[in-house]
């Protein structure tokens, strides 16, 4: 059975459902504004900052197995373009909704449809912890799920120069002359046999002038 770690009530992010009671009907509203967690989102390209202001719309249902929690994370991400690496802001909102099962549910009478599936599906669980519940991880999940995996500055962003790296959104006309590679090796031929004959040309100048000083 997993579970959590000691939990902390002064965490912003830990829910006491002892108001609850363990009445099944019983439900009870929470609006809560905290500091996001650390690594909250996709690393290295999309995420909520460390710290920054997060809006959390909750609401706490009782049944039989434990406290079904539903709620809206609202928050600013930030991140980069992967076009053209631009930094991206955009207004996040996460839906989520997570059945916290108390730790003797099974012994309260709940049975699993099928008896092998008992271990996987004790992995997935949360569990309350003496009446507490641990929203981060459920916030990890939402906030992930929410986030575009290829963020964009705009949605006809076109990139940046394979060549020289400038941004082409900025310089619809930007270019670069294409020479064709068959040609490439001609071209420098032609311009070794330019130089071959300029210098012969300024070797015969220079015999004529020297004649016409004798």
């Amino acid at each position: 059975m997993a579970s959590n770690a000691r939990l902390d009530h002064r965490n912003p992010l830990v829910i006491d459902t002892h108001e609850l009671g363990r009445r099944p009907g019983a439900m009870q509203r929470l609006t809560r504004d905290v500091d996001a967690p650390r690594d909250l989102g996709i690393e290295g390209v999309i995420g909520v900052p460390e710290g920054a202001p997060m809006e959390l719309d909750l609401r706490l249902e009782s049944v039989m197995e434990g406290v079904l929690v539903t709620g809206t994370a609202r928050a600013s991400a930030k991140g980069e373009c992967v076009r053209c690496l631009e930094p991206v802001g955009l207004e996040l909102e996460a839906d989520f909704q997570e059945m916290f099962s108390y730790p003797d549910a099974d012994d309260r009478g709940r049975v699993s449809a099928e008896p092998g599936d008992d271990a996987e599906d004790d992995e997935d669980k949360l569990y309350i912890e003496d009446g507490l519940i641990d929203l981060e991880p459920l916030l990890r999940d939402a906030v992930v799920l929410a986030l575009p995996m290829q963020p964009v500055c705009q949605d006809d962003c076109a990139g940046l120069c394979s060549e020289c790296g400038a941004r082409l959104t900025d310089d619809p006309d930007h270019h670069h002359d294409a020479v064709d590679i068959r040609w490439a090796a001609l071209q420098g031929l032609a311009g070794s046999l330019e130089d071959g004959e300029k210098d012969e040309m300024s070797g015969a100048e220079a015999g004529v002038d020297e004649k016409q000083e004798k």
